[in-house]
């Protein structure tokens, strides 16, 4: 590429790029990390039905018994298809701001995680979205893979919002919880004390039960502010059944995905209770959620606010009962502290990237249980 492309040293606006394991849609912002977070813009692009499926079908391959055929060939082209999905988001973005290319330091792309068994006797977590196509296709440096390094020194890779979330909300005069519920959710608990340690881990299912169980039935991709779960009345037994997976009984670190929460784990779950209507179904998923969110923020901190982020903090039933199970919290989304809880994740890993490029760590050891200490993600220059 021509020098043009080189960004300023003094420039302080980053992409960042993220698509979850709810699997709707990639996200993307422009961030400028100045004086103080400001977010430029955003972009939401929806997945098609198609490469939903296929990238679906990529993931089973990591939980069945019988791998997917051609299935090295399907990564091999979902993963050039993503990076372009990514390419064309960052470039529409800049374009709708009439930021040219040269102004932006770096992309900080995430992609679409296919497999993450940190726990396996080879620990791994892969992700869609060729980062050298990303660059290619942009001008821009790119930022990627940032789990493995911290799976390298022994952490899970995730999750790694908290790093993020210490620099930006923590408050010195009460203690915080950042609860992000997308596909899957996570806390990050912020002490007021700042000689105390930042933590975090995956609590378990956010969305992806609920989501999943309604497409299968209902034919929608979600439902909409929880509305059919609120029809529903929650069954006890079923309740107590998938509460007792070994994942919610596992002291942190510990990180999760759609490898164990899947349809799968639904099914074996249901085949003991056959006569459970579908909506009751609904509810108990939506209670599985609210119950394992709140029993592990009460455990980690007694008091103080959450500040909800992600999908999940537009699920008005969910929001309302993690309210009534959370009494001694007052609750609210991130955007009570200047950041819509929408764009969180993504301009995450915009900060990821700076701190990549500025080389600092960017994980938190006491989340992850890495060895230390860890500068993430490959640099794939313009």
């Amino acid at each position: 590429m021509g020098t043009d492309t080189v960004p300023p040293t003094n420039s302080s606006i980053f992409i960042g790029l993220m698509s979850g394991t709810s699997l709707d849609a990639l996200d993307c912002v422009a961030v400028d990390f100045g004086d103080q977070i400001r977010l430029l813009g955003t972009t939401n692009t929806t997945l098609t039905t198609e490469m939903r499926d296929k990238i679906l079908r990529l993931c089973e391959g990591g939980y069945s018994s019988q791998p997917q055929p051609n299935e090295l060939l399907s990564w091999a082209e979902l993963d050039h298809q993503f990076a372009k999905l990514s390419a064309a988001a960052v470039n529409q973005l800049l374009q709708q701001l009439s930021i040219p290319p040269n102004q932006v330091c770096a992309i900080g792309s995430h992609g679409q995680t296919i497999r993450h068994f940190p726990d396996h006797d080879s620990p791994h977590s892969l992700q869609l979205g060729d980062p050298n196509l990303i660059a290619e296709l942009t001008g821009i440096t790119t930022v990627a893979d940032f789990r493995r390094r911290d799976i390298a020194s022994g952490g899970q890779g995730a999750p790694l919002v908290p790093a993020f979330h210490q620099g930006v909300f923590r408050d010195t005069t009460t203690d915080r919880v950042i609860l992000n519920i997308g596909g899957i959710a996570n806390i990050t608990v912020l002490p007021s004390d700042s000689s105390r340690p930042t933590f975090g881990f995956d609590t378990g299912p956010g969305n992806t039960l609920m989501d999943s169980w309604i497409k299968r039935t209902r034919g929608v991709a979600y439902d909409h502010n929880g509305d059919w779960a609120r029809s529903g009345r929650v069954n006890s037994q079923l309740l107590e059944s998938m509460l007792s997976d070994n994942y919610f009984l596992k002291a942190p670190p510990k990180s999760t995905g759609r490898e164990l929460f899947n349809l799968n784990w639904l099914n074996t779950q249901l085949a003991p209770f056959t006569d459970i209507e579908a909506h009751n179904i609904q509810a108990t998923l939506l209670e599985l959620t609210a119950q394992s969110i709140a029993t592990d923020i009460n455990r980690s901190c007694e008091k103080g606010e959450v500040l909800v982020c992600g999908g999940g903090a537009l699920n008005q039933h969910l929001f309302n009962t993690l309210k009534a199970k959370l009494p001694n919290h007052k609750i609210a989304t991130t955007a009570v502290a200047g950041l819509d809880p929408l764009w969180v994740e993504a301009t995450a890993f915009a900060w990821l990237a700076k701190q990549t490029i500025e080389h600092l760590a960017g994980n938190i050891p006491e989340v992850t249980g890495a060895a230390g200490p860890r500068i993430l993600g490959g640099i794939y220059p313009s």
